[in-house]
């Protein structure tokens, strides 16, 4: 502020900018700011000036003699580059190797990404990760992201189609102040430091709904020809993008009463896109042409148009399930040994094989398809299943009750009668979604351009639901995109959490095997702290102290930082604590802002600023009642645990800039070393 501010009391402001002996880039400058103060500034044209940065006076003079500024040929960006260290490092690098990182990559695909002739031969001289990894803080940012794709074996034509819509025509190479404007991840263009004080003003609410130009070039994609799908894990601005997409349809509709759904799959992730929509956009004609809805409170809207539907509470859906279980007769499992239906294992085959394959007779669910559901069922054992599920059918059918994924199915088939109820639907969290939440959104749209926007990340699937959307009738080939770039977690964050993940795979919503290559963080910070207590007490004396230090040391506002557990349990001793130590803890119901407190699972969709994870022990993490024992079914048992992993790797990539991670006795296994 102090710089922009002494940089505008002048009429002749230039004049009071120095040039600098020995500098690699003619065009910078410094200022003097005060005894201890400079900025060094980049003249970029004209009376057109950029302020790059602020420092004591010997690291200012270091940095503004050590680099120089382009123009990137094929993108247009502004780029900078540590001319100095890069000197250095070509000095003290052998020869060009025969086999180096990059030499599957000819210099005519580099040039095609953007890569710079002079740092061709640099690049051609690294032969390890370590050695990339170590030219991050001298090379161009852009440059530096295409060379870390191309070490994780992207191909060239996957990194060019990622950033394809960011090519510029007619670059001038020597308009820096044109190039600045483009670059607005990197460079803010105000007119004073008026405009400069509103900016930094803004709490962190406002960088939640921040669009990185990767992200721009989805949203505001003139039009898609049919439904879109954009995947992507943590943090690569998946929901951010959807809400700009959002709010871009939702101002070209016409005045006729055409309305948007934007949905996902709970009610406290509506919320949230609800509350992203308001930061987006204060015009109230927009806000009204989008209906925020959880895919479960679309379908109770719907058949409330019919009746008035009675929804069955969890809980007693658990004990009704219990009590069908120990009716339910004995099976020979494939050991030849006695065994018993468990409620888990009888509400699952209901739900991911019956409902979500529309099964309506005892001979369609002999001969249905279980993939992924475990040990092979006989066509005796299939009919006791069958008996025992309609069981549970009837129970609900004398009780007037339905469960949401029945009133899905029911407002389709209402809809089939009526017809669509919407314009464009956007879908987050899409990974999530039971085929009859499916079903439910393509009968709630007619098929056309821009008719289904999904956004889906298969890496934080943290529920049962495996949906393949060609066999629903959503045919996205030819219109999915994948982002890469994480822009919420630091690099020492992310590293740590994809080893949560343990290197399994995940298949998308559109039938491919989904993979981590090319997923990368372009910020650095801080790494997790993890700390071992004796007991939870202590934990939470700790919790309390980190909490504070973010919020009196680091300046954090209360509302910009998140505490996680597995269970409710915790979650209720966390706000005692915390409301105990006077420290604010945000109230749903009240609407009391503070510290956000919740599970991992309410936890989904939502990032921070500052994020503790707390009770990772082996006890609480992974749970006990949502995995199946292993002796009852092998493969469900692995896929419980891979789900497991995907609620913590979720959690942990909620956190922007600090990852606080805290146990009491032996470490879940599921943390990493």
């Amino acid at each position: 502020m102090s710089a922009i501010s002494k940089f505008a009391e002048h009429t002749h402001a230039g004049i009071h900018l120095e040039t600098l002996e020995g500098a690699r880039d003619p065009n910078v400058r410094t200022i003097r700011i005060n005894l201890a103060y400079r900025g060094v500034v980049l003249a970029a044209g004209g009376a057109k000036y950029v302020l790059l940065t602020v420092m004591h006076h010997d690291d200012a003079i270091a940095y503004a003699v050590s680099r120089r500024f382009t123009v990137n040929r094929v993108f247009g960006l502004l780029e900078m580059r540590d001319q100095q260290r890069i000197e250095e490092i070509e000095q003290a690098l052998p020869p060009t190797p025969a086999v180096g990182l990059f030499s599957w990559v000819s210099d005519n695909d580099l040039r095609r990404l953007g890569i710079e002739d002079v740092l061709i031969p640099l690049i051609r001289a690294v032969t390890t990760d370590e050695q990339l990894a170590s030219f991050r803080a001298v090379l161009p940012t852009a440059q530096f992201d295409v060379l870390t794709g191309l070490s994780m074996r992207m191909t060239v034509n996957e990194i060019f189609d990622e950033l394809a819509q960011r090519i510029v025509a007619d670059i001038d190479t020597s308009d820096l102040f044109t190039a600045a404007g483009r670059t607005p991840e990197r460079v803010k263009l105000v007119s004073g430091p008026h405009e400069l004080a509103s900016i930094l003003a803004h709490p962190f609410d406002v960088w939640r709904v921040f669009l990185h130009p990767t992200q721009h070039d989805i949203a505001y994609r003139p039009s898609y020809a049919g439904p879109a799908l954009i995947t992507g894990s943590a943090g690569t601005g998946k929901t951010v993008t959807a809400v700009h997409r959002a709010v871009f349809l939702a101002g070209r509709l016409p005045a006729d009463g055409s309305k948007i759904l934007m949905t996902t799959y709970t009610r406290t992730l509506a919320d949230t896109l609800r509350r992203q929509i308001d930061l987006l956009t204060d015009d109230k004609v927009i806000r009204s042409r989008i209906d925020v809805l959880g895919a479960d409170q679309l379908a109770h809207q719907i058949v409330k148009g019919r009746r008035e539907p009675k929804v069955i509470e969890p809980e007693p859906l658990r004990a009704l399930w219990q009590a069908v279980a120990a009716d339910a007769p004995s099976y020979f499992s494939r050991t030849g040994t006695l065994a018993t239906f468990s409620p888990a294992f009888l509400q699952r085959e209901w739900e991911q094989v019956i409902l979500a394959q529309q099964i309506t007779t005892a001979d369609g669910y002999r001969t249905a398809v279980r993939r992924g559901r475990g040990d092979a069922l006989r066509a005796d054992q299939r009919d006791q299943v069958w008996a025992a599920v309609n069981g549970a059918v009837a129970r609900l059918a004398k009780q007037r009750q339905s469960t949401y994924l029945q009133l899905a199915d029911e407002a389709v088939g209402i809809l089939a009668t009526s017809g669509p109820i919407y314009r464009h639907v956007i879908v987050d969290e899409g990974q999530d979604l039971h085929p009859s939440q499916w079903r439910l959104l393509r009968a709630a749209v007619a098929p056309g351009p821009d008719d289904l926007f999904l956004m889906a990340d298969p890496y934080q699937r943290i529920y049962d639901n495996h949906v393949s959307l060609k066999s629903l009738g959503i045919e996205v080939s030819g219109r999915s995109r994948r982002l890469t770039l994480n822009y919420r977690t630091t690099h020492e964050i992310l590293a740590w959490s994809i080893r949560v993940l343990n290197g399994d795979s995940a298949v998308s919503l559109d039938d491919t095997v989904d993979t981590l290559a090319g997923y990368r963080s372009l910020t650095h910070g801080r790494p997790p702290a993890l700390t071992v207590h004796r007991d939870r007490a202590g934990e939470l004396s700790k919790l309390i102290e980190r909490v504070g230090t973010w919020m009196d040391d680091d300046e954090v506002e209360p509302e910009a930082i998140g505490v996680a557990a597995r269970n409710g349990q915790l979650v209720k001793a966390i706000i005692k604590a915390l409301t105990d130590a006077h420290i604010p803890v945000a109230d749903e119901k009240t609407g009391g802002a503070g510290v956000r407190v919740a599970s991992m699972h309410r936890l989904k969709g939502l990032e921070f600023q500052c994020l503790a994870v707390v009770g990772l022990d082996a006890g609480v993490l992974p749970s006990a009642q949502a995995v199946t024992d292993p002796a009852e079914d092998p493969l469900s048992h692995r896929q419980d645990m891979q789900r497991e992993r995907c609620l913590l790797f979720v959690a942990m990539t909620r956190a922007r800039d600090a990852l606080y991670l805290s146990h009491t006795g032996t470490r879940s296994s599921l943390l990493p070393a």
